[in-house]
Formats: C-alpha cells, sequence, structure tokens
C-alpha cells in the first residue's frame, strides 16, 4: 500500500517549488489550490518520516536485543509505535473526497409534523450554529423562513472553516455525513395531553462551490422577482426584492429573500445554485465509477431516517453506523464530536477494506 508514497513525495517537492516562485500567487484561486495540496500532502510527508524513523529504530533495537536483553523492552515499545504509525499513513494514503477542504452550506428544512416540525427544524440550526461556534468557524445565514411559534421552516446555512486549517477539520471534513432525514421524538410544546410526538426535518449538505469549480452561463437562467414573506406570510419588504432563479438545463430552482435588495438575493441565490450544480456534477461522476466503492455512510438515500432524537431518554442514535449515547442535551449544544467521529470512523474502515480488498 506504501508504493504510492514515493510518488506523492516527489508531488509535494514539487508544489514547494511552485509555491515558493513569486509568479504563482498573481493568480490566488491557483496559489490557493496549489496551497490547499501543499498541506495536504504535509501530512502523508510528516507520517511518512515518523514511520519510516520508528522502522530504523526498531530494527536497531533488535539487533541490539540480540546482544543485550536489556534492549528487548524498548524493541517490543518501538514496533508497537511503528505499527500505529503504519496504520496513520495508511488512513492518510486512502483516496481523499473531493471536496474535503471545502467550506459548506447547509439546508435545513422543516418536514411531516407541522409546528413542531419547524420547532425541531429550528433546534437543528442552533446545534449546528453552536458546533461551528466551537469549532472556530464563521456561520451566514444565506435565506430563511420563520415559522409562526419561532421555528424554521427552511433555513441555507454558510459555513467556513479556519485558514490554514487541518484537511480533516474543515467544515466539509467535519458536516458532510449530516445529510437526511433527522427523527425526534418528544412532547410538543403545543401538546396539551403530554403525548410524545415524532416529527422530521431533512438536512442537506452541500460543499460550497468556487467560481472555478461551477461554470453557469446567463443564457440558462430565468430570474423571477417576487414579494418577500415573514411569518403567516405577512410582508416584510415594501418592494419586490426576493429572488427565485430557474437553472434550465437542470430544473434546479433557487430562491432567496433573506436580503434587502434585488441584487443582493440574486447572489446569494446564485451561491446556493452553484453549490447545487457542483452536488449533482459528483453524484453523475460516482454513478459513472462503477468500480469505485462508496461507503455506507457515503451512499445512504437522504429520503432514509438517519438520526433519531429522543428527548425523554436524552438519547441520540446514529442508525448507520449503530452509534447510541445518552447525552442528546450536550448534542443539542453543539457537541456533535462523538458522533461525527463514529461516521468518520466507519467511512474509514470501509474504505481501508476496500482497498485492501482490492490488492488482495
Amino acid at each position: 500500500m506504501f508504493e504510492s508514497v514515493e510518488t506523492l513525495l516527489a508531488e509535494h517537492a514539487d508544489l514547494e517549488r511552485r509555491l515558493a516562485d513569486p509568479a504563482i500567487h498573481a493568480d490566488q484561486a491557483t496559489a490557493r489550490k496549489v496551497g490547499r495540496r501543499y498541506a495536504e500532502l504535509g501530512r502523508v510527508v510528516a507520517a511518512h518520516t515518523t514511520w519510516r524513523q520508528l522502522v530504523d529504530d526498531a530494527a536497531a533495537a533488535r539487533e541490539l536485543a540480540g546482544e543485550d536483553a536489556g534492549f528487548a523492552e524498548e524493541a517490543e515499545r518501538l514496533a508497537g509505535e511503528e505499527e500505529a504509525a503504519a496504520e496513520r499513513l495508511r488512513l492518510l494514503l486512502l483516496p481523499r473526497d473531493p471536496h474535503e477542504d471545502k467550506n459548506v452550506l447547509l439546508e435545513i428544512k422543516a418536514g411531516e409534523g407541522g409546528a413542531e416540525s419547524a420547532l425541531f427544524a429550528g433546534d437543528l440550526v442552533r446545534m449546528y450554529l453552536r458546533f461551528a461556534e466551537r469549532h472556530g468557524w464563521k456561520t451566514e445565514t444565506l435565506d430563511v423562513a420563520e415559522s409562526d411559534l419561532g421555528g424554521v421552516k427552511n433555513l441555507t446555512l454558510a459555513v467556513k472553516g479556519r485558514n490554514g486549517a487541518e484537511p480533516g477539520e474543515t467544515p466539509y471534513a467535519q458536516l458532510k455525513f449530516e445529510g437526511g432525514v433527522h427523527r425526534v421524538q418528544r412532547v410538543p410544546v403545543t401538546e396539551s395531553q403530554g403525548r410524545i410526538h415524532t416529527s422530521a426535518a431533512g438536512v442537506l449538505v452541500l460543499p460550497e462551490a468556487e467560481d472555478v469549480d461551477v461554470e453557469i452561463e446567463e443564457k440558462d437562467l430565468r430570474v423571477d422577482v417576487f414579494r418577500s414573506s415573514g411569518p403567516g406570510g405577512q410582508s416584510v419588504n415594501t418592494t419586490d426584492s426576493a429572488v427565485r432563479i430557474t437553472h434550465l438545463p437542470t430544473g434546479i430552482v433557487v430562491s432567496c429573500q433573506n436580503e434587502k435588495s434585488q441584487l443582493q438575493n440574486k447572489e446569494q441565490a446564485l451561491r446556493i445554485l452553484r453549490s447545487r450544480l457542483l452536488a449533482v456534477a459528483q453524484e453523475a461522476a460516482d454513478q459513472e465509477a462503477a468500480a469505485a466503492r462508496r461507503s455506507q455512510v457515503r451512499t445512504v438515500d437522504r429520503s432514509e431516517r438517519v438520526r433519531t432524537y429522543n428527548f425523554p431518554q436524552n438519547r441520540i442514535t446514529d442508525h448507520r453506523v449503530g452509534y447510541t449515547a445518552y447525552n442528546l442535551d450536550h448534542v443539542l449544544d453543539g457537541e456533535l464530536d462523538g458522533v461525527i467521529a463514529a461516521l468518520q470512523e466507519a467511512d474509514q474502515r470501509e474504505r481501508l477494506g476496500a482497498l485492501e480488498g482490492q490488492a488482495g
């Protein structure tokens, strides 16, 4: 499996030479792309250097142990560290998601359950906002339609990571498994009999596209304007500032009414449209790559229930990987690290197994 390391080491050295050339910084988009790849490969280089050093140290300790039994314990310890370093290197060599380093757009929509579903969607929005805050990420609400009781009918949230973040610590790397139907079981505030109800909200996770990722031609767009509305349909603007954009080749429709001006709403709608088109293109590429095995986590149908939030038991269960914890109150306060780690580990195991199966 380590045969590809030499190729990656050579690529890393080449990227280092390119970044040292002042000319590359004249094109900021190219410089960012090269910089991200260089940082990504830097982890591989560091892991490979550590592994090679441990291989040499362990071999020297075994040789000395043949002459002096006092080195036997040292040789055993180094062998364990060598194995752990090799496993870390294997994981870094797994094929990466092409969007791993991107920021994300989160779309959260109320589902079945009426007012209670909208309230739960609002809870999910706050959960992701708190999670982003804990990670030092910036968030921006691109569009929102609120419900009468303070919930959310639908909301689009942009999440931007910190500059120089490690590849596995970006918003997309952390949040890409959140997409799907999230189910809640609790007594709604509107329930007078104290009965537990079940409702749901949907979450869609899109890697945020940059201008270089998706090219949109003006002739492919139909732009309509209409009057914005607030909770209950009341007018919040005196002008027709809301924008609806239809991408004619795909039929994708995006509307935005959060900003005060028509131009701002159009810009936000185009931002969302780019990310949806990028997701469509990636899905098509995945379907064409019939030989590439996709993991259980990454292929889950968005229409399926992915997670249950049970308030009476203070329980959260992710049905894709069998993860259960009784800290729902903490999770809703943004402490999602446990369930996200379980999903990432399941994905890594699946991809590593597929790679070893091919090698076998």
